[in-house]
């Protein structure tokens, strides 16, 4: 079979798998987040917090008890890696230091991932389980009730309440990830991923030396990892690693779990709102850019450039023999796509092009299908400008599900889509501008500025990928990636918040025969252009200083 004809099988099983999940997963998220009963789980986790779960909030509310939330986890996360030398189970590991640990808090907590270490040589069990496992789950859950927040807004009429923020928390941990997260990693464990908690051994001799390795509580990690977006891996490698990651059968699992709620959030939408067109039109536009992007990869990727790229079926530099040009591709997108760091191979050795492509993924603001939660609002915001944008071209004030959206509204969605790229282009900037950040490029030139505009479009997007060939490890980096990823995470969704109030307080208005049908297929084909004319016009001089001009003079 040939290389490409075995990456097209692959994308169409993908394909296949998330259409099955997507009915019973979309209509189960619909339920947990419309139910007004509570388990008995459930109930013990309101009381030992203090919460009222029967309570709406206001958006102002709902926004307090999230930033509230994280904070209390940044500090957590923080204090349990300083600590870290004092715990048991820690491997002899001493503490991180606190520009490392910060910028590692304020990663997990934000749904980032970002990595600028060596987990395997600097994490113990206690905060590679209890700390940095935790906030996969629980950053994920932020997400997503956030994004339901927002569809309430969209469904309610006459009322500012948008729900309980720690409700739709413990609700979408207890009774959506923590199940799917362990049937995924039982999958994993059954397929040889690492699952123990054993400590540091000698592994073999190399050359007169042993290498050494310790074990962990891998697949677990692995399976939220992946499912909720997150992507910090347990090894440095990633899901290159074969005890992350060990077969092509594991490397195409992975990937569905990056794209199975993200996807089937849009139905969850759909339900929620009253119309499964509806749902059905914002997850045309995310299949399109998803496929789209996808297949340009693989093309990118199987150009064949002289005799080696014919041998090896292929640029495989920085790629996987066991997961091959076209698994590699399909997961470098999907983690691009989506909020996720999880790598499975090494994204600076992919050509000029194919580079570039996960750049502007990520630019695009992971919407397709993006992060778990921040992948709808996400969309719901470029719809929101997109519904505008229609509205200025033939006159009429635009409604978007029976609400209009005014100045109010339109300000919130225009500072949203704003907030990312001002941090990733100053940041950027500043870094090129100063002397130090320099000096931790590997490379010089076109592919050394896209280390740094990779590292903060990461960052600030709460993607948590890295480029390699850049050492983030550095008191600048550290901090200034740490803040990207904070203001980049909670920053927009004040925005959210703010619109998903202001619409719920809006009268319904009647559809109408001048209406813009929001469930047809020439709203899809508007909003596809709107998202990608938006992106360009933003990082075009970017891409071209980085991946365009690396790629066209290759």
């Amino acid at each position: 079979m040939s290389p490409v004809l075995a990456g097209v099988l692959q994308l169409l099983a993908l394909i296949a798998a998330l259409a099955l999940a997507y009915r019973p997963l979309g209509d189960h998220m619909a339920r947990v987040y419309s139910s007004d009963k509570h388990l008995r789980v459930e109930k013990w986790i309101y009381k030992g917090i203090g919460a009222n779960p029967d309570a709406e909030m206001r958006w102002p509310a709902y926004l307090r008890g999230v930033l509230a939330f994280s904070a209390v986890s940044v500090l957590f996360l923080y204090l349990l890696q300083r600590l870290q030398g004092h715990l048991p189970g820690s491997l002899g590991f001493a503490a991180i230091d606190p520009d490392q640990a910060f910028n590692t808090a304020a990663s997990f907590v934000s749904n980032t991932n970002w990595q600028s270490y060596y987990g395997e040589q600097a994490m113990g069990h206690v905060v590679q389980t209890g700390g940095l496992a935790v906030q996969n789950f629980l950053s994920a859950s932020v997400g997503i009730a956030v994004a339901v927040a927002l569809v309430r807004g969209f469904a309610r009429s006459r009322t500012g309440e948008l729900g309980n923020f720690w409700a739709d928390l413990v609700r979408g941990t207890v009774r959506i990830l923590l199940p799917i997260a362990v049937i995924a990693a039982i999958v994993l464990v059954a397929c040889g991923a690492l699952q123990n908690f054993s400590g540091i051994h000698a592994v073999g001799q190399f050359f007169g030396g042993s290498q050494q390795w310790n074990g962990g509580a891998v697949a677990s990690q692995e399976a939220i990892k992946e499912l909720g977006t997150n992507g910090g891996g347990y090894f440095n490698a990633n899901s290159a690693h074969p005890f992350e990651n060990p077969t092509p059968f594991t490397n195409l699992f992975e990937i569905f779990l990056i794209l199975l709620i993200p996807f089937a959030l849009t139905r969850t939408f759909g339900r929620m709102v009253g119309s499964l067109r509806q749902g059905y039109a914002i997850l045309a536009t995310m299949v399109t850019i998803w496929i789209g992007f996808t297949a340009l990869m693989m093309w990118t990727e199987f150009a064949h450039h002289g005799p080696a790229f014919d041998i090896a079926g292929g640029a495989m530099e920085g790629k996987e023999t066991r997961f091959g040009v076209g698994g590699s591709s399909i997961f470098a997108v999907a983690t691009t796509l989506t909020s996720t760091g999880a790598v499975d191979s090494f994204h600076s050795s992919f050509t000029g092009l194919g580079g570039g492509i996960t750049l502007l993924g990520m630019q695009l603001g992971e919407i397709a299908p993006g992060g778990t939660g921040s992948g709808l609002y996400g969309m719901l915001i470029m719809a929101v400008i997109a519904v505008f944008i229609a509205g200025l071209m033939v006159g009429r004030t635009p409604e978007y599900l029976g609400k209009k959206i005014g100045t109010r509204e339109i300000k919130f969605a225009a500072i949203y889509i704003l907030v990312t790229p001002a941090l990733v282009l100053v940041f950027t900037a500043a870094a090129m501008a100063l002397p130090t950040p320099g000096n931790s490029m590997t490379n010089s030139g076109a592919h050394g500025f896209s280390e740094i505009l990779y590292a903060y479009t990461s960052g600030a997007n709460n993607n948590g990928s890295a480029f390699a060939g850049l050492n983030a490890d550095t008191q600048w980096f550290n901090s200034t990636i740490g803040l990207a990823m904070l203001l980049g995470r909670f920053l927009p969704m004040v925005f959210v918040l703010a619109l998903a109030g202001s619409l719920a307080e809006q009268k319904p208005v009647p559809a109408t025969a001048g209406t813009l049908r929001t469930e047809k297929p020439l709203f899809t084909g508007l909003l596809v252009g709107a998202i990608l004319i938006i992106t360009g016009l933003t990082y075009f001089p970017a891409l071209a200083l980085g991946p365009l001009a690396e790629g066209l003079a290759s």
